[in-house]
């Protein structure tokens, strides 16, 4: 008897228990010090790195909430009026609770969540590893006015340092992959310079198949497949590999291909009637045609004009009197052929051989020239 009476005093407690929320999301923010009326923003990062207002809420009290919901955890960031920095935290279904510190945001918690617990760890481990760095940089900088000989060592350490915070978010990821927080934070080190696409598909690959379908992992899976395109790109067309082959409409609207027209000396020569330096650049290829044309040199010429602007790509063959081959898919920077030889600036150039072989590239004014006369004569 006494055992079922302890029994459904249990069962009543647990019943009166709130039931942990899934559908939508409560950030309770306790904010002593911070004065009624002060609001305070969520904002994410756009895809120029931009800070978006997300939502806003208005201090009263010394608290403020939050109330929304989201398909899939999201990193955001808290800012308050009148209160210094922020803090970064992420805003998932369920209660969420911050407890600020009126100084600085950057020392502020942020409680009630395994995947936030997760994220405060990688961000304290950036500043920490952002600390060192100004610190070892100011360093550098005394050590290099007083030419001391600690200054390679101190430049070694800096470079160290600087590897250990460009791995960090992936590391993280990896001893975290069970977490929403993973994908957020291989999100992160795609936007990082010169990121290291094998550790970053090797932690991909690992994660739940759910955190891959996710928005954020189709993201990186689009980065993945990306970066592999490039490497593709740029090993079939380094010097001495054979340009591979391509073909698109003439401003007739006929299809011409490279093999087409590949004389002695050929160059492909990628530009767009809105691009300014193709334009200034342009007189100095005519030039160079109208010299060695009649010596085997042909031209090929990709327009990356944009859909639509197909009278403006003929006007500036006009008007630049380039009298020489022309293709182009009016598709812009998305244009195949840009993509199959990695074009991701004009004006860019490839010259190749009678074989077809690239033997020069991205060669402009008096140093093209100097290279086709060298190759013909």
């Amino acid at each position: 008897m006494k055992q079922l009476i302890i029994f459904l005093f249990l069962g009543i407690i647990l019943a009166c228990q709130t039931p942990k929320r899934t559908d939508n999301f409560v950030i309770e923010a306790n904010a002593p010090g911070i004065y009624n009326g002060m609001r305070a923003y969520l904002k994410v990062k756009n895809e120029r790195g931009q800070m978006v207002n997300k939502d806003t809420a208005i201090v009263i009290d010394e608290k403020f909430i939050f109330e929304g919901k989201r398909k899939e955890p999201s990193l955001e960031y808290l800012f308050i009026n009148g209160t210094e920095g922020f803090l970064p935290l992420i805003v998932e279904n369920g209660d969420i609770s911050i407890s600020i510190e009126k100084d600085s945001l950057n020392t502020s918690k942020v409680l009630g969540s395994k995947n936030n617990e997760v994220y405060q760890a990688y961000y304290l481990a950036q500043k920490r590893l952002n600390e060192k760095l100004q610190k070892l940089h100011n360093e550098y900088r005394i050590a290099n006015i007083n030419q001391s000989v600690d200054r390679q060592n101190i430049f070694e350490a800096i470079n160290q340092a600087r590897k250990k915070l460009n791995d960090l978010s992936v590391n993280h990821a990896m001893q975290n992959k069970s977490s929403d927080v993973a994908i957020i934070l291989l999100n992160e080190a795609i936007k990082v310079r010169g990121a290291e696409l094998e550790p970053i598909e090797s932690t991909y690959s690992s994660l739940a198949e759910n955190l891959k379908a996710s928005r954020q992992g189709q993201n990186i899976s689009s980065f993945i497949q990306t970066q592999k395109m490039i490497r593709e790109a740029e090993k079939a067309t380094q010097i001495g590999s054979v340009a591979p082959n391509f073909s698109a409409e003439t401003p007739k609207g006929k299809t011409l291909a490279l093999n087409d027209i590949k004389g002695k000396l050929t160059l492909i020569d990628f530009w767009a009637s809105w691009c300014g330096p193709c334009r200034r650049e342009n007189p100095n290829v005519v030039k160079v045609y109208n010299k060695y044309h009649d010596k085997g040199l042909e031209i090929i010429s990709v327009s990356l004009d944009r859909q639509g602007h197909k009278d403006r790509w003929i006007k500036a063959i006009n008007d630049d009197k380039m009298t020489w081959h022309h293709i182009s898919n009016l598709q812009y920077w998305q244009d195949p052929i840009a993509k199959m030889y990695n074009v991701r600036g004009i004006p860019a150039t490839f010259l190749l051989d009678v074989d077809g072989k690239i033997v020069a590239k991205n060669l402009r004014g008096p140093a093209l020239e100097n290279k086709v006369a060298e190759l013909l004569n």
